[in-house]
């Protein structure tokens, strides 16, 4: 695990495998680990940049909420130290809003697009307040609120099963107050439909068959932004389709990094 520092703050990242950089963004409440399928798939022809979140695996949390543009501007950091101008950005759920947040931020570094289990418009304003619910309960309680009511939502078998355990263990690294502050950035995430309809570079959209918490119908809107964006759906999986059908996923993923 390597460091970078961003603004005062320790980022630890993995930098692994060879060819044109590809920048991955995690999930939420997660951490780099759940690219380790894509990464053991694909880095014999790829280079994969994989922060942790401030707050999240083997990140410190900095102070206040943490927006999906500290997290875009963390990972533009990082690409700085590694004198990467450009890279694909690819985020999975809240990874996937700090990548339309780094578009935002800085287009220009941006040479592909994967938006996966994600969507592009704001939450409303009960959104936000169960964001904040959520986020005084982690403090108060620790993880297991949330993983009692998240985890249902995000792999088909649930909880209790394979991935399920390896998701759970991930989100167990989390700090509460890494957690808290993440849910708190994404209350206050704008929404992203301009950026996507401006953005004219490759895109690929990716959503589990089965993702309850940002459909078909949300990586269509997406999908519809971005002039010749593909669309790719994945049998078997709900809101991590990137580790509960990795085979489906790198195949997906793989066409689209060898097609740039």
């Amino acid at each position: 695990m390597l460091t970078v520092t961003v603004d005062g703050i320790p980022l630890h990242y993995r930098d692994v495998g060879q060819g044109p950089p590809v920048l991955l963004l995690h999930a939420f409440p997660l951490n780099g680990d759940a690219f380790d399928a894509q990464v053991r798939a694909l880095s014999g022809r790829f280079r994969f940049i994989v922060p942790d979140h401030r707050g999240f695996g083997e990140s410190v949390p900095g102070e206040g909420p943490t927006e999906m543009s500290r997290i875009a501007k963390d990972a533009l950091g990082i690409l700085d130290a590694l004198n990467i101008d450009r890279a694909v950005v690819g985020g999975v759920s809240m990874g996937g809003y700090a990548a339309m947040a780094l578009l935002r931020e800085d287009a220009g570094r941006v040479a592909g697009l994967v938006l996966a289990d994600t969507q592009c418009t704001p939450d409303d304003e009960a959104g936000k307040a169960r964001r904040e619910a959520s986020a005084k309960e982690v403090l108060e309680r620790g993880a297991d609120p949330l993983i009692e009511s998240l985890l249902p939502k995000l792999v088909v078998g649930g909880r209790q099963s394979s991935v399920g355990h390896q998701v759970e263990a991930m989100i167990r690294t989390a700090s509460r107050a890494g957690i808290a502050a993440a849910l708190r950035g994404m209350a206050l995430r704008p929404d992203s439909k301009d950026i996507l309809a401006r953005y004219a570079g490759p895109t690929l959209v990716v959503v589990g068959e089965h993702d309850v918490t940002t459909p078909l119908e949300k990586a269509k809107q997406m999908a519809d932004l971005v002039s010749g964006a593909r669309l790719e759906v994945i049998p078997g999986a709900a809101h991590l389709a990137n580790q509960e059908q990795p085979e489906k996923f790198n195949a997906v993923l793989d066409a689209f990094l060898s097609s740039l």
